[in-house]
């Protein structure tokens, strides 16, 4: 069964929509959120020092995953303390719970970047670039 140009402008709109629905989250997730804010700024400042150290490709594409991944589950940790808030404005040893796992997988990505940041970085910095 063949999709007619009616359909698949249905289908396009709607991988569209979702795109901007996507974007929108991330842009809500900037300016509302202090510690996203502090990993892109990070984020800023390990490209630069990529840069200035001319780390190798397979260094960059490590330092972009890390760097995304510990944004993303930041991200995901803010999606998950709102829908926690949003069920329940009360204290809850489960809600806590929820809340502090999320925050721990962030930490755990955070440690990740850094300890890949200290491994790509240190030797470059004590060779003197």
């Amino acid at each position: 069964m063949s999709l007619g140009s009616k359909d698949k402008r249905i289908i396009k709109n709607s991988q569209l929509s979702s795109f901007r629905l996507a974007l929108s989250g991330i842009k809500t997730a900037i300016i509302s959120e202090r510690n996203v804010k502090i990993h892109l700024i990070i984020s800023i400042i390990v490209i630069v020092l990529g840069s200035y150290y001319n780390v190798s490709v397979t260094e960059w594409l490590v330092l972009f995953i890390v760097m995304g991944l510990v944004i993303a589950m930041e991200i995901m940790n803010t999606a998950l303390e709102r829908v926690v808030d949003l069920v329940t404005k009360e204290y809850h040893p489960l809600a806590k719970e929820a809340k502090d796992i999320a925050a721990g997988a962030v930490f755990i990505a955070a440690l990740l970047s850094i300890v890949i940041g200290l491994i790509i970085f240190i030797p470059k910095i004590f060779a003197g670039g």
